[in-house]
């Protein structure tokens, strides 16, 4: 993986804009739905109380509608437009203003934000990542080289693109507020409007990683429901059930459980290491070089560094693998304080040492398969920490979640492939009680656990979208 040596002008922005804006609770789940009709349906009926209407000079009629019929209301824009947009918002009795500030050059939004909050402080100001990805399975597998993404022939590996990645870099570079993003459907270049299916995955992915999502809908089906078209609202009441089963996350099972960590000098999202992580379910957290700290890193069996192996970072490594830890430094190059351990030479890029009671492996490149790069970090796990398997799950992700003592209770699936397979899951630790739910079958269905050494085993019947396993120890 190559590592890009400065942050864009419009993600530093959005990075500090979290240290400033007034964010939303700390629930997570909402779905924000996009809307560009004049007309809407009745506030009661979408099962989403939470609309957002793009800014430009002529929508304040549309915003005042939506608000008159209960909805509440939200105005998306630039940064650069920000002081607009919220005048407006604030004359129709909007709920917000969500910017988007990725493409912005401004040097002076610190100033600008605080005049705005000064001036509407009964709104709420969010920041939006617009550059998630519609949730789908693909067959082509994506190999990042010198920088380049190559698209291979379709493989039996199924390809899934999916927006954890995303979300986990947002959870560390916004600690305040609960990741927002949304995506444009990359189907609608081939002339097929999103399918109820479509629509439902988007939600249940939000949901399954913690996030919030503006959803957007083809404005088709935005004229059937405001127009009581049977068959917008056959396709719509599918996705409503997916909503009321997204609503209802467990709120005990408060952070993401993981045993890998990322540390990296520059958050992007769309780095190919992570995205492969996520593919083969190995729960991983992104961290920044200035949180290499043991306290911070306690809980983490194995380290992958791409961060600037400087001495600070290098004496705090070496510190990280004597009390135990794996570390995996990549693109590593000079001297540090490993070193001075004996060498074995692994392969032809790879050198490890032993330090204390842990170890560092040296890669001399950057990662130019990350498929394999994310099976080596498996294999580095070993079966002994590694925190989840799932077996006839190629095209599930699953995503553990622990409660505040820190014991897993909760796992989120997805099944891409959106036709029910039936999942093994194994999972670290002893429980005595497994229950399952799904946007189908309700809650809850109690499944037989088998337990084996460490680890507890059980079966998902028939996973089709989603479904939520609650675990008790």
């Amino acid at each position: 993986m190559s590592q890009k040596t400065s942050r864009t002008t419009g993600r530093a922005i959005a990075q500090t804009l979290a240290l400033l804006l007034v964010f939303s609770p700390s629930a997570w789940s909402s779905v924000f739905v996009h809307w560009s009709t004049p007309e809407l349906p009745p506030a009661n009926s979408l099962g989403v109380s939470d609309v957002v209407f793009t800014w430009k000079e002529n929508v304040s009629p549309a915003l005042a509608a939506a608000h008159k019929q209960g909805y509440r209301v939200y105005v998306e824009a630039p940064i650069r437009q920000a002081g607009a947009a919220a005048e407006q918002a604030a004359r129709a009795g909007c709920a917000g203003v969500i910017l988007d500030a990725s493409e912005s050059e401004t040097t002076t939004f610190e100033s600008d934000i605080k005049s705005l909050q000064s001036a509407y402080s009964h709104l709420t100001f969010l920041t939006l990542n617009p550059h998630g990805k519609q949730p789908d399975m693909r067959g082509s597998l994506i190999i990042k080289r010198d920088s380049v993404l190559e698209v291979s022939s379709p493989t039996a590996q199924p390809w899934i693109d999916t927006n954890l990645a995303l979300i986990r870099v947002e959870q560390r570079s916004q600690h305040a507020q609960v990741p927002l993003y949304t995506f444009s459907w990359t189907n609608q270049e081939e002339q097929r409007t999103p399918t109820a299916d479509d629509y439902s995955l988007a939600v249940a992915e939000a949901a399954a990683f913690h996030a919030n999502l503006v959803l957007p809908l083809d404005e088709h089906l935005q004229r059937g429901l405001s127009h009581r078209d049977a068959e917008a609202w056959a396709l719509w009441n599918q996705v409503r059930s997916v909503l009321k089963f997204s609503r209802d996350a467990s709120i005990d099972a408060v952070e993401p459980a993981a045993n890998v960590a990322v540390v990296v000098d520059h958050l992007e999202a769309d780095d190919e290491v992570l995205n492969l992580l996520s593919r083969h379910n190995i729960p991983f957290q992104v961290f920044l070089a200035s949180d290499l700290k043991e306290a911070e890193l306690q809980g983490f069996d194995v380290l992958v560094v791409f961060a600037k192996n400087d001495e600070e970072t290098g004496e705090r490594i070496n510190s990280l693998a004597m009390r135990g830890k794996i570390v995996v430094v990549v693109d590593a190059h000079g001297k540090s304080p490993w070193q001075s351990s004996q060498p074995v030479q692994v392969n032809e890029h790879t050198t490890s040492y032993v330090v204390g009671s842990g170890r560092v492996l040296e890669f001399s490149e950057p990662v130019t398969d990350p498929e394999t790069f994310a099976q080596d970090i498996r294999r580095l796990l070993g079966k002994r920490n590694a925190l989840l398997n799932l077996w006839n799950g190629l095209t599930t992700i699953a995503v553990p979640y622990k409660d505040r003592r820190g014991r897993v209770n909760a796992l989120e699936l997805l099944n891409y492939a959106l036709d029910p397979v039936r999942v093994q899951v194994q999972l670290k630790g002893s429980f005595t009680s497994i229950r399952y739910e799904s946007p189908e079958r309700g809650c809850c269905e109690s499944l037989v656990p088998i337990k084996h050494d460490e680890f507890t085993e059980f079966v998902i019947p028939d996973l089709r979208i989603a479904g939520r396993v609650h675990l008790e120890q």
